[in-house]
């Protein structure tokens, strides 16, 4: 039996199905969403349980910087990080930004585009910021946010259709 039907303490019978989890085919019990994610941590430790609230918005863990981490591993993070925002407009705006800048970024601005990138929870504000829809926060409003909103501008017409190649 899989993972998701010992937790809910299903077995073939009560899904009134003679196949086990693992296959295929359809089950006529619905299972939901959440259950049949796989959960996966980077690190050893288990996850940070989340505060208790109202449900509507979701829980977003607290960023944590790493002071610690080499510049090159810090550079192939954030370039994956700028890549896969889960929000097209951002992944072309910020990949692109990353492909151009990051390797000539020294390790102050690369901690000031890494708190850019991670500690807002809505990337619609990044984007509103660097295309200077809204005011940028004084937290954010720094050096690298001047290049990313110089970048935005794209006063050279590049083509950014597309996600730069790594």
């Amino acid at each position: 039996m899989s993972r998701v039907g010992r937790l809910f303490g299903l077995t073939n019978r009560v899904i009134g199905h003679t196949n086990t989890w693992a296959t295929n085919q359809r089950l006529s019990v619905q299972v939901p969403v959440w259950a049949r994610m796989s959960v996966r941590h980077s690190s050893g430790k288990p996850p940070v349980d989340p505060p208790e609230g109202d449900g509507q918005e979701p829980w977003i863990p607290e960023y944590i910087e790493k002071f610690e981490e080499p510049l090159n591993e810090k550079r192939a993070r954030l370039v994956y990080q700028s890549r896969k925002r889960g929000m097209l407009e951002n992944g072309l705006l910020l990949g692109s930004f990353a492909k151009q800048h990051l390797d000539t970024m020294d390790a102050e601005k690369l901690a000031l585009y890494d708190r850019l990138i991670n500690l807002p929870s809505n990337d619609w504000e990044i984007y509103y910021w660097a295309t200077e829809t809204k005011p940028t926060p004084e937290e954010f409003d720094n050096v690298v946010m001047d290049m990313l909103k110089q970048h935005a501008k794209n006063e050279n017409r590049e083509s950014r259709i597309t996600l730069p190649d790594l």
